[in-house]
């Protein structure tokens, strides 16, 4: 069993980007400049923001931080919004979901302009990557592939099975892996909710995607020997043992499952560092559509 390890490879791929940074730079370029929308003041949000901040620092962008009150209005929400579209200094932004109830979030990201928006959520460039164009990849898959990549794990003509129908991992994640890339060319199943005979369909994956939100739902039962496992799910489960009263355990039972994985991402440290990374990758790239 190989683990998946997201901290070391996202590492990796936040070292190039500082060089291409670098490079840039030299040229009299301006760096790489990437904004975050925070409505509220949720502790994982907050983390996660920050997290990106400093990544930022790292890597030798510019970043900024917007905190608005959790009692913002959709349309205080959407201004911010447009101050950011149409600021020559920044390349790319992202609004943290999720956002209050109050708030239409479809309404949120269809204010963002296309062309700043390094989450890849809007329709313009979901339909995009729909027909396989150059596009920004929504971060998340983009970080899957990026893994499966540099870990040489052959999907050709494998049967992928994602569990979970998200605009963000599942279906995004499901139209990827059918593409023709490195990363690509299989024969994917996607599950949710209304399947019936789950099992049935897991037991005759070669590479399982994780993506529904329940605490270590996929069991040993429910895998065969040296299957491929992505695990998005990311649950902080009670835990007094712990010093600070929880763990961190994904959508996979990961004890009973790696036993039977060829290679498999870890919970913490697997997906969740490359969503990171490949954030500041699409933003790379929209500096350098700027020239």
């Amino acid at each position: 069993m190989i683990l998946l390890d997201g901290k070391a490879t996202s590492n990796q791929i936040k070292e190039e980007i500082a060089i291409e940074t670098k490079l840039l730079v030299e040229k009299g370029i301006r760096a790489p400049h990437l904004a975050a929308i925070l409505v509220g003041g949720d502790g994982a949000s907050l983390t996660y923001v920050n997290a990106k901040v400093k990544a930022c620092a790292k890597a030798g962008f510019e970043s900024t931080l917007v905190r608005l009150s959790e009692e913002v209005s959709e349309k205080g929400l959407l201004n911010e919004i447009e101050k950011l579209n149409t600021n020559p200094e920044i390349d790319g932004f992202i609004v943290q979901l999720p956002l209050p109830k109050h708030i239409d979030e479809q309404n949120i990201l269809m204010g963002i302009n296309p062309d700043k928006d390094v989450d890849g959520f809007h329709p313009t460039n979901v339909g995009k990557m729909v027909l396989n164009l150059p596009t920004f990849l929504p971060a998340t898959p983009f970080g899957i592939l990026q893994l499966i990549e540099r870990y040489n794990i052959e999907t050709s003509g494998k049967h992928v099975v994602v569990i979970g129908r998200s605009n963000i991992v599942g279906s995004p994640m499901s139209i990827l892996m059918a593409q023709k890339r490195t990363a690509g060319n299989a024969t994917v199943t996607i599950t949710h909710s209304r399947t019936k005979n789950l099992k049935e369909i897991t037991l005759q994956a070669d590479i399982i995607v994780a993506a529904l939100g329940i605490p270590e739902f996929l069991t040993a039962d429910m895998v065969k020997q040296d299957v491929t496992i992505i695990d998005v799910g990311i649950t902080r489960i009670v835990d007094n043992s712990k010093k600070n009263g929880f763990r961190l355990v994904g959508d996979v039972h990961f004890e009973s499952v790696s036993k039977k994985a060829s290679y498999i991402t870890p919970v913490p440290g697997g997906v969740g560092p490359m969503t990171i990374a490949m954030l500041m990758k699409n933003t790379l790239l929209a500096a350098k559509r700027r020239g």
